[in-house]
């Protein structure tokens, strides 16, 4: 299990058009903390921080402790996919 820990509900959002291809963008993200393994199989002393995009019309998550849930990890096109799906830990 890969526990993820959620400190705030605060979302830092970006808006702006794209250089590219001229089309308006809104971007919603939190951040969170995975508490991951290290090359040598031993947990990490210390949390990682990492953010991840929220759908647009996405609640943030509250505080809490979550795992990722078995919809996060798939195969699309012969390649390893990972998504943001989260499920609360239950005590």
């Amino acid at each position: 299990m890969i526990k993820i820990e959620i400190d705030t509900a605060d979302v830092r959002e970006l808006q702006g058009t794209s250089a590219k291809t001229n089309k308006p963008y809104h971007l919603r993200i939190q951040s969170a903390y995975a508490f991951i393994v290290g090359p040598d199989g031993k947990p990490n002393k210390y949390p990682e921080k990492f953010e991840f995009m929220l759908d647009s019309d996405q609640v943030p998550f509250p505080p809490g402790l979550y795992q990722l849930h078995p919809s996060a990890i798939g195969v699309r096109d012969g390649r390893l996919t990972l998504s943001t799906a989260l499920a609360p830990v239950k005590a």
